[in-house]
């Protein structure tokens, strides 16, 4: 039997397109290996019994499908999220939305998580609030399309959270009022399309990735709503591409005077949140 460093190897020099860690991933989660254990055990005989499910995932690999998608799930603020073709694949920037507004969140607060896609924002803010003790919290989920919905659910039971509210919605018409809003929304520039990777082009929804020539329609709606649906001493949180702020700052001064608007830079130093409240 090939070791998993063989296999790798092999694997990476005949398609060069493909990163490394994107085979890494694969290789360690079919294995149900941690990052170090992985990295362990490079150079033992992988099993028998998994290779030929290896090769099949390393197949599509090649054929351009997302590490995710293949082994059904991705990671998020610790939990693993499930996610199929077709449902937007969490990403580690928005941990770092989600950690924010974990601050802001108190007892017996209403909280949606608008664009819920997975579901991964609903399950690490409903779990990390447990730990925080943090009590009586009513969560809603709610997202343009059936099939984001139904992974929402999937991912909801699994995590034993049977009381989440879902609603389907197209950014927040016909909702109800909040406490804390929360959302990872589509905010590239459809021009920028060609410059994305093609995994991404061909694996994830495009509703959930592209917002028009500049790709603030999602914020230009959200601005003239919020108002009626965030309560008194309401916060909101919001994802943006790094390149935005300015024009995000311009459009929230416009059209949301009466609320306090703070930017925040991400790990890499890059302006890519947005905190909004009542003045």
């Amino acid at each position: 039997m090939p070791s998993f460093r063989t296999l790798r190897t092999k694997f990476i020099a005949e398609n060069p397109q493909i990163l490394a860690e994107d085979v890494d991933f694969v290789l360690a989660e079919r294995q149900n290996l941690t990052p170090s254990q992985y990295h362990l055990q490079l150079d033992q005989d992988l099993p028998k019994e998994q290779l030929t499910q290896i090769k099949k995932d390393l197949n599509k690999l090649h054929k351009g499908m997302s590490p995710q998608y293949i082994v059904g799930h991705a990671w998020f603020l610790g939990y693993s999220i499930d996610v199929h073709p077709g449902v937007l694949i969490p990403r580690f920037e928005t941990e770092e939305l989600v950690t924010w507004a974990l601050d802001y969140l108190k007892d017996n607060s209403k909280v949606l998580d608008l664009g819920t896609g997975s579901g991964a924002i609903t399950v690490a803010l409903a779990k990390k609030d447990e730990c925080k003790n943090i009590n009586n919290i009513v969560y809603y989920a709610s997202d343009i399309t059936d099939s984001a919905l139904r992974q929402s659910e999937e991912n909801f039971l699994k995590f034993n959270l049977n009381d989440i509210i879902t609603r389907k919605a197209d950014v927040l018409i016909g909702l109800e009022k909040f406490d804390l809003i929360i959302s990872n929304p589509p905010y590239i520039k459809n021009s920028e399309k060609d410059l994305m990777d093609q995994n991404v082009i061909k694996n994830e929804p495009e509703e959930a990735l592209f917002a028009g020539a500049d790709g603030l329609d999602f914020y230009r709606r959200f601005v003239k709503q919020v108002p009626k649906h965030l309560n008194k001493d309401g916060h909101f949180f919001l994802e943006f591409g790094f390149s935005q702020k300015d024009l995000l700052a311009e459009l929230f001064a416009k059209e949301l005077p009466e609320f306090t608007i703070e930017f925040k830079n991400d790990l890499a130093g890059k302006p890519r949140m947005v905190h909004g409240r009542w003045k």
